[in-house]
């Protein structure tokens, strides 16, 4: 049987690849494809009178094939349905790395699936607090109790939107410049951010459209997601690409961040670089950049 390490809260989430967790073929090897996740769906792509096969495959999974160390989520089916109890257990039991909240609009439909996902923990012998949690926002209320769902539990590690079942609640649909979903987008970021948890974009559709992949990608990585959800291998590559720090950006944080630890030693709090005045303020984005940067195995300095 597989063991999974402790998962970690904050890790590199760039992309997070959807998967039907019902299709063997598909997640065995889904390793291989290089993304930082990977999301075993249990509810949008499992028929109603596949949940129990699809649950049987996922425990099989998550006990039988060895990720590496690319993390594993589960989207588990929404609270108004019969099945999401049974997908918390058979994912703890699994050793799943983290629960996907599908539908999420409340603290309270957290604080739910927190109390579920800590009696499996006990139930089947697992560290109590290792199984992390994110929330799928996919409608105006949702949106609107963004910062209470972000903010609801030490478990929670990120947030995401989910573009389509959103559209259909606001009555619109997509808008190939974002318009549709910006003011969601930003305060679900506002939110995010306030509660010191990761923020994830919706997926893309169309996979015929890559200008309109590239420019929504592009627009993320602008507004600060620290990721995004995908549905095919083929969009992981320039989503790394846009979301790792340039060889300019890494260099530039070196210095800042060099530059602080001599300065602060002398007890200077303002100084320059490169011939901008730089001060306390822009560390935390400097070290964020080195951090980021290790993580993709492009930095190696010791500054972080």
């Amino acid at each position: 049987m597989i063991v999974r390490p402790k998962p970690e809260r904050f890790r590199l989430r760039r992309t997070m690849m959807f998967m039907n967790a019902q299709k063997p073929g598909l997640i065995k090897d889904a390793y291989i494809y290089g993304c930082d996740s990977i999301m075993l769906d249990l509810e949008d792509a499992v028929a109603e009178n596949q949940k129990d096969a699809a649950r049987f495959s996922l425990y099989h999974a998550l006990t039988t094939i060895d990720y590496g160390s690319t993390e594993v989520i589960v989207r588990i089916n929404g609270l108004d349905t019969p099945h999401w109890q049974e997908d918390i257990r058979v994912c703890v039991a699994g050793g799943a790395d983290g629960i996907r909240i599908a539908k999420c609009e409340s603290a309270a439909d957290v604080y739910t699936v927190e109390a579920a996902v800590e009696a499996a923990e006990k139930e089947f012998g697992k560290e109590v607090g290792r199984t992390l949690l994110m929330a799928a926002l996919e409608s105006p209320k949702g949106i609107l109790n963004a910062y209470e769902i972000c903010s609801a539990s030490d478990r929670m590690f990120g947030v995401a939107i989910s573009g389509g079942d959103f559209r259909k609640c606001m009555q619109t649909t997509f808008q190939p410049d974002g318009v549709d979903m910006l003011a969601a987008r930003g305060q679900m970021l506002l939110a995010a951010r306030a509660a010191g948890i990761q923020c994830f974009d919706t997926v893309f559709t169309n996979l015929d459209d890559e200008e309109g992949f590239h420019a929504e990608v592009q627009q993320n990585k602008a507004m600060g997601f620290d990721g995004k959800s995908l549905i095919n291998p083929k969009q992981i590559r320039y989503v790394h690409e846009v979301f790792a720090p340039t060889e300019k950006e890494i260099r530039q944080a070196e210095k800042i961040v060099r530059a602080f630890t001599e300065q602060s030693k002398a007890g200077v709090g303002v100084f320059t670089v490169d011939g901008k005045m730089i001060d306390v303020a822009f560390i935390p984005g400097a070290q964020r950049t080195l951090r980021l940067a290790k993580a993709c195995g492009l930095y190696e300095g010791d500054l972080v």
